[in-house]
């Protein structure tokens, strides 16, 4: 007899039991992922193999049933083309009717029953099989009782039927999902086809195209089922896009207000359907495109208008007015995303205007640089000639006048809107005004005269407004448009001398006030500041070449004539110290001072006379703690002017040109030994012995006398003494170096007429004879190289 334990005591072993099962799974399942890892770490060849069983199959059974279904019914249907095709006329009309008519019913029907017995997809085949009979029933009518009718009109009536009844079918049956997408589908045609059977023109097309876009937006918006909203949202799409292209392209093409009204019209109505669409969607981003669409669409309509009842030169400021009359939109009460969609509209049709509008505005700037080919060559009839281009349109003006009211809208639109759209709109504003601005004196084909002055006064207003800005990127901003035109107007002044040299002085004097103004603001503005100082010294090497012109100077004593202005700059940047505007001056400093430099470049003489001013000023400029690196430059153009100097004077001695080099080295390395005992004498002493002895023996080598060979090897002894006596490796390097290439260089005549003189098997001889004392020597010359490398190592 078995005794069973209390409940209590069977219900803790059972726990105990529950709970070493649970650490043995724990214990096993770390020991899984142990090996999982050290197989990882084996690589491919540690793979876990797979467990044993069938193998996976490579299709699940929906799949495979719906591919067989959809092969079945593919078959099924070309079986019944080719029967209604090839087999038709060997049956009576009675016997096409039974035939017909059973096999479509019969195919129409199953589905139901398949629908009860839950067989979906085959329900789903047997029905497309059925719709696909249907068309061959119409076929077949066709050729059989109504062959005289017209093809294209009884396609339209059949496809309207046909939709009509698979719409019928698909809501009779709920349960399937093709019929209904079918139908739709379908129903895109009977307008269309209906439209091109009776020969209507392209309004009645277009208008047809139109009302099938408002039937799918219709359908999209109220009906639930999604594969109908997906199929009639394509329908709407594509037709909507046809119809307002074709209705555009009728507008255009209009050449009088009424044809110009039955576009509108269309254009008016497809506007009305993106409207609607706009209205009911409920995504956001949707409702906004069609709001922009619709936007569009309506300046399309209204500005086609206006464009055959005005001059053809006012098409872009007719549509630009009406694109600025859809921002009323933005007072009424629909919905934000609406609106935003509608202002979206107005601003693309403000940009395409502007961007009409801005090849004058930029030829007006880039025109004036032909001057610099045919300077001082005389004044213009006006500013518009001054521009030495024909400008793109017939009526100028236009093209200014848009500017501004595009810029004025921004202006609007910064003051009521916040954020980075507010900082947008307002750069925006600014940039088109002085567009507008810059384009305004040849539009109006002022005098020249005139336009300079026009110009100059643009470009003080831009500074002005860089120096009073809030912001520094706004003042850079301005100061960069100001930069633009300062440039522009300078060329345009080069028709004669007094524009140019009053030009310039202005332009100099105005960057400069304005470089004081930016450095002062309470906001710093370092951008501003840098392009003012930069745009100062610009026009004040340019004021400076151009006082040497007018004086009748030639090149050379021109850029001597500019060598002041880099002279004034640094003495500016000497006293500004440490002033973040410094380095601006300098760079400026240094690219004005290479400008003044080649100009004298045709004259060596001159040239040496100008690399040795610059190498003044530079020198001043290094006397500062903060640009000792600049004492380099300073160096280097004195160099290069004393070797310019001795070039003019005909000096073919090299030591002539490397001496000059070579003292101030040598001077600097001892300087440098001095503050750092440490440093390498190869760092130090290196550059300066290599730039004299080097040259010297190159020249020594093909001197047929003998004073600079003597001379050559005095020098390389003490240099090598000096470097023996100092422990100095360069030095006794370099030195000892040029010395023994010097004497061979006088005793190889010796030893060549040595060489003539002895048998011939004697330099074999000996260097055999030479070869085995090497050979036999080999490991005590080793240790000889190995301690002299120690000797020169343990040098400096």
């Amino acid at each position: 007899m078995t005794n069973l334990p209390p409940p209590a005591e069977e219900l803790r072993v059972l726990d105990w039991e529950l709970r070493q099962l649970e650490a043995r799974r724990t214990q096993l399942l770390q020991r899984r992922a142990w090996l999982l890892g050290a197989l990882r770490a084996a690589g491919p060849a540690g793979q876990p193999p797979h467990p044993a069983g069938p193998p996976a199959s490579e299709a699940t059974p929906p799949s495979v049933q719906n591919v067989l279904l959809a092969l079945g019914g593919v078959l099924l249907t070309i079986a019944a083309i080719a029967f209604t095709v090839v087999s038709w006329g060997h049956l009576g009309i009675g016997g096409r009717s039974a035939v017909l008519g059973a096999v479509t019913l019969a195919a129409l029907g199953v589905p139901a029953v398949l629908l009860r017995r839950k067989l979906r997809s085959t329900a789903e085949t047997v029905a497309a099989l059925g719709m696909a009979l249907t068309v061959l029933d119409a076929y077949a009518l066709r050729h059989l009782a109504l062959s005289d009718v017209d093809a294209l009109g009884f396609a339209a009536v059949t496809s309207a039927l046909l939709a009509a009844v698979w719409a019928g079918y698909g809501l009779l049956l709920g349960g399937l999902r093709l019929p209904l997408p079918t139908a739709v589908a379908t129903a895109q045609l009977p307008l269309i086809l209906w439209a091109g059977a009776a020969g209507a023109g392209a309004h009645t097309m277009t208008a047809a195209l139109l009302v099938t876009a408002a039937f799918d937006t219709a359908l999209a918006l109220w009906v639930s089922a999604r594969p109908v909203r997906v199929t009639a949202s394509v329908g709407a799409c594509a037709l909507g896009l046809w119809g307002a292209a074709s209705a555009g392209w009728l507008s255009a093409q209009a050449t009088d207000p009424a044809g110009a009204a039955r576009a509108g019209a269309l254009l008016l109505f497809a506007a009305s359907i993106a409207l609607v669409a706009a209205w009911r969607s409920a995504r956001a981003e949707v409702a906004t495109g069609a709001a922009c669409a619709a936007g569009l669409l309506v300046v399309a309509a209204s500005g086609g208008v206006l464009r055959t009842a005005l001059p053809a030169a006012w098409t872009v400021p007719a549509h630009l007015a009406c694109g600025i009359a859809l921002l009323a939109v933005l007072r009424t009460a629909l919905p934000w995303t609406l609106r935003r969609g509608v202002a979206g509209a107005s601003a693309a049709v403000q940009a395409l205007a502007a961007l009409w509008a801005l090849p004058v505005a930029a030829l007006a700037l880039l025109g004036p640089l032909g001057w610099a080919t045919r300077a001082w060559s005389g004044t213009p009839s006006d500013a518009r000639d001054a521009l030495l281009v024909e400008l793109p349109t017939a009526h100028p003006l236009l093209a200014p006048l848009v500017l501004a009211s595009v810029a004025a809208v921004c202006a609007v639109a910064a003051g009521r809107i916040g954020g980075a759209g507010q900082r947008a709109a307002g750069y925006g504003a600014g940039a088109l005004a002085w567009s507008a601005a810059l384009a305004l004196p040849p539009a109006l084909a002022l005098p020249y005269a005139a336009g300079v002055v026009a110009h100059l006064a643009l470009t003080a207003v831009a500074l002005i407004l860089a120096v009073r800005a809030t912001s520094a990127v706004t003042a850079l901003t301005a100061s960069a448009l100001a930069l633009a035109s300062s440039v522009s107007v300078a060329f345009l002044s080069l028709a004669t001398t007094a524009a140019t040299l009053g030009t310039l002085a202005f332009l100099t004097a105005a960057f400069l006030a304005a470089c004081v103004g930016l450095a002062r603001r309470a906001e710093p503005a370092p951008g501003a500041a840098a392009l003012a100082v930069c745009a100062t010294l610009a026009h004040a090497t340019a004021l400076a070449c151009a006082v040497g012109a007018s004086w009748g100077l030639r090149p050379e004593h021109t850029g001597l004539l500019a060598l002041a202005v880099p002279a004034l700059a640094a003495l500016v940047a000497a006293r500004m110290g440490r002033h973040p505007l410094t380095l601006p001056v300098e760079i400026m400093a240094a690219a004005s001072g290479a400008l003044a430099i080649s100009l004298t470049a045709p004259h060596a003489p001159t040239l040496a006379l100008a690399l040795g001013l610059g190498g003044l000023i530079a020198s001043g400029t290094a006397l500062r703690a903060d640009r000792r690196p600049v004492g380099y430059a300073a160096a280097a153009l004195l160099v290069l002017a004393s070797w310019v100097r001795l070039a003019s004077w005909d000096v073919l001695t090299p030591e002539a040109y490397a001496l000059p080099v070579t003292v101030p080295a040598l001077l600097i390395g001892a300087l440098r030994r001095r503050r750092d005992p440490e440093l390498s004498s190869w760092a130090a002493y290196g550059p300066g012995l290599a730039a004299t002895l080097l040259p010297s023996l190159a020249a020594a080598w093909g001197d047929p006398h003998w004073q600079r060979p003597l001379l050559l090897g005095l020098a390389a002894l003490a240099v090598t003494l000096v470097g023996a006596r100092h422990r100095l490796r360069a030095p006794l390097v370099i030195g000892g170096a040029v010395l023994a290439l010097d004497a061979l260089h006088e005793l190889a005549p010796y030893l060549v007429q040595a060489v003539g003189v002895l048998p011939r098997w004697l330099p074999p001889a000996l260097a055999g004879l030479l070869l085995l004392a090497l050979g036999a020597t080999y490991e005590q010359r080793l240790r000889d190289a190995r301690r002299f490398r120690n000797v020169l190592n343990r040098m400096h």
